[in-house]
C-alpha cells in the first residue's frame, strides 16, 4: 500500500475500495425480448456493466435482524430494462413486503419482471399502475426522463414511492423538483431516491463517524463517478420508437445531469447541503457529442465541479464518460477531527433472504431502508430534501459549464 493509498484509507474512502456502477442506467422501460433475473447485463460492447458483477452472497446479512412490523407493504414495481433492475432490489424476498402488481412497456419484459418478483398483476404501464388503489407503494425503475413525473404521479395518488436516480432530469429538473417537493409534503408520503453510494461499507462508516461526531464539520468532500461509455455509446430508452438504442435518453449526456453517485460522498454522509457551484467541462472525445450539436445541446463528456457546502467546506465532484483508465463510484472526506477506529460503522443487519445484492452490497439495504421508513413512520436516508440537493446540485453545476465556471446558487428543498 502506497503512501497515497495509505492517506485514503485512513478517510475512510479508499480509492480501491468499492465495486463501480452505473447506478439506474439500466433501469429502462421498453426494451424488447425477456431477460432472466440470473442474467449478467451488459453494455453496448458486451462487457458487464460495473457494479452487476455476480458476487458471493453475504452469510452473515441477516445475523442481529429484528423484524420492526408484521404488517406487509403491498408494492407495485415498474421497469425491468437492459439490467433487470425492477427485480435486482429483493422487494420479493422482504419479509415486510408483498409485491402485488409490476409494470414495463414492453409486453416481454412486463411478464418477465412480473415472474422475477413474483406478482400476480400486470398493467401496460405505470400510470395504468399507479391508479390500483390496493397498491401502497411504488418503485419507480424506468428511464430517468420519467422518474419525477411518475413519482408525482403516484405521491398524488396517496402512494409512497422511491424511485431510481436521479430524482429530477435535464431542462426541466428545477420546475420538476419545486413540484416533487410540494407533492411529497402535501401528500405525506414516503419518498426515497435510491442512491447506491448512500450503503456502500465505507461511506456507510464514514456516516457513522460524522454523526457520532467524531469528524467534526468537514472541510473537504470529494466524490467521482467515472464511466467510460466508449464510442459506441451506452444504450438507454428512446421515446421516439419505445425502443432501447443508442440513440435514447443516454446519447450525449452531459454528466452532471446524472450526479449523484458522486455527490452522495457528501450529501449522504453529513445531511448537509450544497450551497453553490463553480463548474467546468471538457469536449467529448466522442462523435456523438458534435459540440454540442445534440439532443442535450451539450458538448461535454467530463465536468468537475467545486461546490461550497452548508457547512462552509468545500466538495469538488466530478463525472466523466470518456476518461481512459478510469471508472468506479468513490470518493474521500476528511474533516477537523480525525477517523476515530473505535466507531462501529457496520451496515444494519438485513433480513432473512434479502441479500446486499448490486453496487457493493446496497441494493438490499436501501430496499430495507425504504419498508422500514413506512412502517415505522421515519424519514428514510435518502429523503426528498437529499435527493433533490443531489440532483440539482448537478443540474445547475452543468449550467455554470456551459457559462465559463460562472458561481451559481442551488435551490434548497428540505423538508
Amino acid at each position: 500500500m502506497d503512501k497515497e493509498e495509505q492517506n485514503h484509507k485512513q478517510s475512510g474512502l479508499s480509492r480501491r475500495g468499492f465495486l463501480h456502477g452505473i447506478g439506474g442506467a439500466g433501469a429502462f422501460l421498453g426494451m424488447s425480448g425477456s431477460m432472466s433475473a440470473d442474467e449478467t447485463p451488459k453494455d453496448a460492447d458486451g462487457k458487464v456493466i460495473p457494479g452487476f458483477e455476480k458476487t458471493k452472497k453475504d452469510l452473515n446479512a441477516a445475523k442481529g435482524w429484528r423484524s420492526v412490523s408484521d404488517r406487509k407493504v403491498k408494492v407495485g414495481i415498474a421497469g425491468y430494462g437492459l439490467c433487470a433492475f425492477g427485480g435486482a432490489f429483493f422487494y420479493q424476498n422482504h419479509p415486510n413486503v408483498e409485491v402485488v402488481a409490476a409494470t414495463d412497456l414492453d409486453p416481454g419484459r412486463c411478464a418477465a419482471l412480473a415472474k422475477a418478483v413474483g406478482a400476480k398483476k400486470t398493467y401496460p404501464s405505470c400510470e395504468e399502475m399507479i391508479k390500483d388503489k390496493s397498491i401502497e407503494a411504488v418503485y419507480i425503475a424506468t428511464d430517468a426522463p420519467s422518474h419525477a413525473r411518475l413519482a408525482i404521479m403516484a405521491l398524488n395518488h396517496g402512494k409512497h414511492v422511491v424511485s431510481a436516480v436521479p430524482a429530477v432530469f435535464g431542462f426541466e429538473a428545477e420546475g420538476q423538483a419545486e413540484e416533487l417537493f410540494n407533492a411529497v409534503k402535501k401528500s405525506g408520503m414516503k419518498y426515497q431516491m435510491n442512491e447506491t453510494s448512500t450503503f456502500h461499507a465505507d461511506l456507510y462508516a464514514k456516516r457513522m463517524q460524522y454523526q457520532a461526531g467524531a469528524l467534526g464539520k468537514i472541510i473537504y468532500s470529494e466524490g467521482e463517478y467515472w464511466h467510460d461509455f466508449g464510442s459506441k455509446g451506452l444504450p438507454g430508452y428512446n421515446p421516439k420508437n419505445g425502443k432501447i438504442d443508442l440513440n435514447g435518453w443516454r446519447k450525449a449526456l452531459p454528466p452532471m445531469w446524472y450526479p449523484t453517485h458522486a455527490a452522495a460522498y457528501y450529501v449522504s454522509i453529513t445531511g448537509g447541503r450544497f450551497t453553490e457551484v463553480s463548474c467546468v467541462g471538457t469536449p467529448s472525445l466522442y462523435a456523438e457529442y458534435n459540440g454540442g450539436n445534440n439532443q442535450h445541446k451539450n458538448p461535454f463528456g467530463t465536468e468537475i465541479a467545486m461546490f461550497k457546502t452548508s457547512e462552509g467546506g468545500i466538495s469538488r465532484i466530478g463525472g466523466s464518460w470518456d476518461m481512459k483508465n478510469a471508472h468506479g463510484e468513490q470518493g474521500r472526506v476528511y474533516g477537523e477531527k480525525p477517523h476515530n477506529n473505535a466507531i462501529k460503522g457496520d451496515r444494519p443487519p438485513l433480513p432473512p433472504g434479502v441479500d446486499g445484492g448490486g453496487h457493493g452490497g446496497s441494493h438490499g439495504q436501501l430496499t430495507n431502508n425504504f419498508i422500514e421508513s413506512i412502517l415505522l413512520d421515519k424519514l428514510p436516508n435518502v429523503h426528498v430534501g437529499d435527493a433533490l440537493n443531489m440532483t440539482l446540485g448537478g443540474v445547475i453545476a452543468h449550467k455554470s459549464a456551459l457559462k465559463g465556471g460562472e458561481w451559481m446558487k442551488i435551490p434548497q428543498y428540505d423538508l
